[in-house]
């Protein structure tokens, strides 16, 4: 999903959305209006626990309806490769749609709630949804193209000031505080996703909170500045 060598042209841009504005990737809230009132069957998972893992029999998606999942996959040398992080509202599973076994992993970051919506009932009785699912898939696709750029362009700080902005306005698109965040994810999968090291990740932090436009306590973090985080992303 983040490949280094793609895109290597460093005058492009990565485009972050403003708080408030719809971030690309983010699913439309119109599907879990229209799951509101239809006899889905919902799971709970705890911290760790696995939603599927790739390989197994691909029989339904899930949409998130509370908590964070990350999914991931296992490069060639046998180690973890977050491929992204995912907020109430967004399906797990849409990646292998038409494929007899999950792509990937995805494992709960905290309690999760889910929604299952079996492929056979997709097919049949939910067909209507399809379009919005058809959209979400192509949203997907906008958001991977978004973070390969952002890996094969930006230096390991502008990295994590783009996922910090990004995951700011993907949380007050659900409600929550654009400038006040708990990072469920440890600095290790942060660093995964983002193709870092453990310790590049936190000195880009630490240096961060050190110039002081955001402040890090532990998991915690809060935005003083967004402006300045942003202006980050504008130089060259």
């Amino acid at each position: 999903m983040l490949v280094d060598q793609l895109l290597p042209d460093s005058s492009m841009q990565v485009v972050v959305p403003a708080p408030g504005q719809d971030p690309p990737g983010t699913a439309p809230q119109s599907i879990m209006a229209l799951l509101q009132n239809l006899p889905v069957q919902r799971r709970r998972l705890q911290p760790r626990g696995f939603l599927f893992r790739a390989g197994q029999p691909c029989h339904a998606l899930f949409m998130v309806h509370a908590g964070l999942f990350k999914t991931c996959v296992l490069s060639e040398d046998g180690r973890e490769r977050v491929t992204g992080f995912h907020l109430r509202g967004e399906l797990l599973g849409i990646d292998s749609f038409d494929m007899p076994t999950y792509a990937c992993d995805a494992i709960a970051l905290d309690t999760c709630d889910v929604w299952e919506l079996p492929l056979s009932w997709l097919k049949g009785e939910g067909r209507d949804l399809m379009p919005c699912i058809t959209g979400m898939l192509a949203a997907e696709i906008r958001r991977d193209w978004r973070w390969m750029l952002a890996v094969g362009t930006l230096s390991a700080e502008r990295r994590v000031v783009t996922f910090l902005l990004d995951l700011a306005a993907r949380l007050q698109l659900l409600g929550y505080s654009a400038h006040h965040m708990q990072l469920r994810m440890t600095r290790a999968d942060l660093g995964s996703f983002l193709a870092l090291q453990l310790e590049t990740v936190t000195r880009a932090l630490s240096h961060l909170d050190a110039t002081g436009v955001i402040v890090v306590n532990r998991r915690e973090i809060r935005i003083r500045d967004e402006a300045r985080l942003r202006s980050m992303l504008a130089c060259s």
